[in-house]
């Protein structure tokens, strides 16, 4: 019951974040059954006009650990931002950087084979990261060590370890494009609110 609760209660409070978590979920069920739903939803597609499909890889993701790796990181970035800037503002920055690093991706990897929110996680890292130096709010400061981690994590990714190691694809490209277009966001918007404070 008390687990049911905060469950809601935290939903209530980020409900923007509830709705990605949420539709990663049901993206990671469509890749793992795989087939037509998930071919209408990997990037590609432009030429017919399925302009959705430049944001629905996000959602796909492939495996249970993918899943709850950005899962877990999507609830305490996107969080920090929707109680800081408003839900709207969150979804805003998901659009923007999940479009832009797809892209990129694509470009990088040349295959439409790819799928997960880690580019956006990125994003919201490197937003919360520049935002953080205009803007002295809790919210956009980060723990010790998670910008290193993060970055350490993304090195090692581009390293190509990882793919020997594990088997799997890493999607680098999204990963260097979302944290490049959090940067770009993050600067913006921190210096429209250094000049709103001023």
């Amino acid at each position: 019951m008390k687990q049911r609760f905060q469950w809601r209660t935290a939903a209530k409070r980020n409900p923007a974040v509830s709705i990605l978590a949420v539709a990663s979920i049901l993206g990671a069920g469509i890749a793992s059954v795989g087939g037509p739903l998930m071919n209408s939803l990997l990037f590609g597609g432009l030429q017919q006009g399925e302009f959705w499909r430049l944001l629905t890889p996000i959602f796909l993701h492939f495996g249970l650990a993918h899943l709850a790796f950005n899962v877990l990181w999507l609830a305490i970035l996107g969080s920090r931002i929707e109680q800081l800037s408003g839900s709207v503002h969150l979804l805003m920055v998901v659009v923007v950087s999940g479009v832009f690093s797809n892209m990129i991706q694509s470009g990088w990897g040349g295959s439409a084979m790819f799928g997960g929110m880690s580019g956006v996680v990125y994003a919201l890292l490197g937003y919360i990261w520049v935002k953080g130096r205009f803007v002295p709010e809790p919210a956009l400061q980060l723990p010790p060590g998670v910008l290193g981690f993060m970055l350490i994590w993304l090195l090692v990714g581009m390293s190509g370890v990882m793919e020997v190691i594990l088997g799997v694809g890493i999607a680098n490209g999204a990963h260097f494009g979302g944290f490049a277009i959090g940067l770009l966001l993050g600067l913006v918007f921190g210096l429209l609110s250094a000049a709103k404070r001023s």
